[in-house]
């Protein structure tokens, strides 16, 4: 009889997870985190790890026949790596670091794709020593490097390549020896036509069909990324919609043939929010300009432009545009920098808000996908702290996963 995991097992106490107890919410712990760090003015994030596995069963409800392989390098906090890991999701590493890091973790290597079509040789050989298998190619000469590197990898063909290539590329694989077991494509991230999917899973097929009649056996079919976490532009159920009657026409369950995604935006957006800190105000009466250093006003009453100076911006983890709730009190236009002295580090431009004052805190939800990645230390400002939450109904689903069902979570 298997063990039954604890908390401890998903997420280490280096890991830091906060359980909230009963009467706590995500949103009442960020306001005690406020209060303790008032005086720090020190940015922070929380990640609601009951909203990331929402997003897991959601997925699971609307594409039961895709198994996700999850993108890593959209976000890669350890945490997050961990509840997915529990929950069964594969993972998409694009490079020796991340594949290290997902492996470090316990996941097998059977479960990660390398994902990625410009390989470093070092890297394939890595992924060799360490069993990761299956990988991407789109032309030749990454199929040289893999014969060399790698001669056991089982590749999948992605739609890097055009349709008018992947013939003469197959044939390329075949004269290595080397085994092509499906192809991947990438419609694009934050896509907004759906019917996008239909197309490429069409065109998905006669690769399979060329395959075919050049000795292959295609088992694989991985339909990438592009899906939102936020259901904008396009819900998760639209997608479904349209990939499940795209499957079912092309790819139908008794072909055999195995469906996976590399969803990373759709996981990780929603389930970040980032406090952040009004460190500085100006404000700027408009309308006014100078002649022989004087300043000379062209209208009675000049309009306010207010810029604002937060703790966090654009090297940090902001590197998407700010959404504000609207209020029915008076708004000004506004321009909202992050803490450095660089002028590109300005968060965003001519935005209508309320007005705010040095001290204030402001909350930024959806920001999750690659703001931590990509974010930097410039001008000596820390990354923002992350602080991980979730709810003692979650953590009693997740030590017992055959009751963790989508009807209770969503």
């Amino acid at each position: 009889m298997s063990k039954r995991p604890t908390m401890n097992d998903v997420w280490p106490d280096k890991c830091g997870v906060y359980i909230l107890d009963n009467e706590s919410t995500a949103t009442r712990f960020i306001d005690k985190k406020i209060k303790e760090l008032d005086s720090m003015v020190k940015p922070f994030q929380v990640l609601n790890l009951d909203t990331l596995i929402q997003m897991h069963l959601k997925w699971l409800s609307y594409l039961p026949r895709v198994k996700p392989f999850y993108a890593v390098k959209c976000n890669s906090t350890e945490t997050v790596l961990r509840t997915l890991n529990a929950l069964g999701t594969g993972f998409d590493c694009a490079s020796k670091g991340e594949i290290s890091q997902v492996l470090s973790l316990g996941v097998k290597p059977e479960n990660i794709i390398y994902a990625h079509t410009t390989k470093p040789q070092s890297h394939i050989k890595y992924a060799c020593a360490q069993g990761v298998n299956l990988m991407t190619f789109d032309d030749e000469e990454e199929l040289q490097k893999v014969s060399r590197c790698h001669p056991k990898a089982k590749l999948s063909s992605k739609f890097g390549a055009g349709l008018s290539t992947t013939g003469r590329l197959l044939e390329c694989a075949a004269e290595l020896g080397l085994e092509v077991v499906g192809v991947s494509f990438h419609i694009g991230s934050k896509c907004s036509q759906s019917l996008a999917f239909r197309q490429a899973i069409a065109d998905a097929r006669s690769v399979f069909d060329t395959a075919k009649l050049l000795g292959f056996q295609f088992s694989l079919l991985d339909i990438g990324g592009g899906f939102s976490g936020k259901d904008f532009p396009v819900t998760l159920q639209e997608f479904s919609e349209v990939i499940n009657g795209a499957l079912d026409e092309y790819f139908p369950f008794e072909s055999g043939v195995q469906v996976i995604a590399e969803p990373g935006r759709y996981y990780a957006e929603s389930t970040f929010t980032l406090a952040a800190n009004v460190i500085a105000k100006r404000v700027i009466m408009e309308d006014m300009r100078t002649e022989g250093g004087m300043f000379l006003v062209e209208k009675e009453s000049p309009e306010k432009l207010m810029m604002y100076y937060l703790s966090d911006g654009v090297f940090g983890s902001l590197n998407s545009v700010l959404k504000f709730t609207d209020k029915n009190e008076k708004r000004y236009r506004s321009v909202i920098w992050g803490p450095t002295c660089h002028n590109i580090d300005k968060i965003v431009d001519n935005y209508l808000i309320t007005e705010l004052h040095v001290g204030d805190w402001l909350l930024i939800d959806n920001i999750g996908a690659y703001g931590i990645s990509i974010s930097t230390e410039f001008n000596g400002f820390k990354r923002s702290s992350i602080y991980s939450v979730v709810t003692n109904e979650t953590c009693s689903l997740l030590q017992y996963p055959k009751n963790l069902s989508i009807d209770i979570l969503i």
